[in-house]
């Protein structure tokens, strides 16, 4: 089994991007990190998002508010991230706080900024297909593994475990318009395993821990594991319980070390591109 390790993924984006930002003639590419409160995955995550931006060769700056903030207060301070022309691109963590409407910045945001594809108008560029839009960069991350490890889904049958506009639907309509034929689950869906077992690439992103076993798995599936979960000890793990998954799969993401770390570079990737058009 081929072990589709991100690392390798993220160092070819590296070089993608850190060539564009060397034509810039002296621009440093800038992302404004948005958050609101102390979650500790959203700590981790603009932790790891502004070390790879740094490692880039470009810059972020975070923008923190605390978890009470009004609304208004919150529109008016996201509006003035929004209008800076020294922001290239915005990355806001959510679930925002319940009295904030989660659709504000959604309708707020400068698509052309809007780095990890929360626009509405991003949304509908990818799900019709066109090529300048941003999607969420989990669901690009996915794309960008199976494209270096030259893994075509043309013609194949993707099954895709999860419905969220985070993973589940936008990269169901990144993978139909690489040709794939695309089917959607969740953990609703009726006979799961047996639409499992059609899957020449299957992809795990329901967020319940070891939900994908080997018995999920036909010989020779390539199995892509976005879930990010802890078990019972503590440990990080994915969607896919990999106990008998080697013997079964042709190739498979780890986790940690698969789809999140290219998360990440897809995030730079974003910041390269939304810089290079303004």
């Amino acid at each position: 089994m081929i072990l589709l390790k991100g690392a390798e993924v993220s160092s070819k984006l590296k070089a993608e991007v850190t060539a564009v930002v060397s034509a810039m003639e002296g621009h440093i590419p800038t992302a404004a990190i948005v958050r609101v409160g102390e979650r500790p995955d959203d700590l981790s995550y603009e932790r790891n998002a502004m070390k790879k931006i740094a490692s880039f060769g470009m810059e972020a700056r975070s923008f923190v508010f605390p978890e009470h903030i009004s609304e208004e207060e919150f529109e008016r301070e996201f509006r003035a991230i929004n209008e800076n022309p020294e922001i290239d691109g915005i990355l806001l963590f959510r679930p925002l706080p319940s009295q904030i409407d989660s659709r504000l910045p959604e309708r707020m945001i400068d698509p052309r900024k809007d780095l990890d594809g929360i626009s509405p108008i991003n949304s509908a560029k990818i799900f019709a297909g066109e090529k300048d839009g941003f999607a969420p960069c989990t669901a690009e991350a996915v794309m960008e593994i199976l494209k270096a490890y030259e893994i075509d889904p043309a013609g194949k049958r993707v099954v895709v475990i999860g419905r969220s506009m985070v993973v589940g639907r936008p990269l169901s309509m990144l993978l139909l318009n690489a040709n794939a034929t695309v089917t959607i689950c969740h953990t609703r869906t009726k006979d799961l395993r047996a639409v499992c077992r059609e899957a020449d690439i299957l992809v795990a992103a329901a967020g319940k821990v070891g939900m994908v076993t080997a018995e999920d798995v036909l010989p020779g599936t390539v199995v892509i594991d976005v879930g990010i979960n802890v078990d019972e000890n503590g440990k990080l793990c994915g969607d896919v319980k990999w106990d008998g998954i080697e013997d079964v799969a042709s190739a498979a993401t780890p986790v940690p070390g698969g789809v999140g770390s290219v998360t990440t570079a897809v995030l730079a990737k974003h910041l390269c591109m939304a810089a290079a058009r303004r």
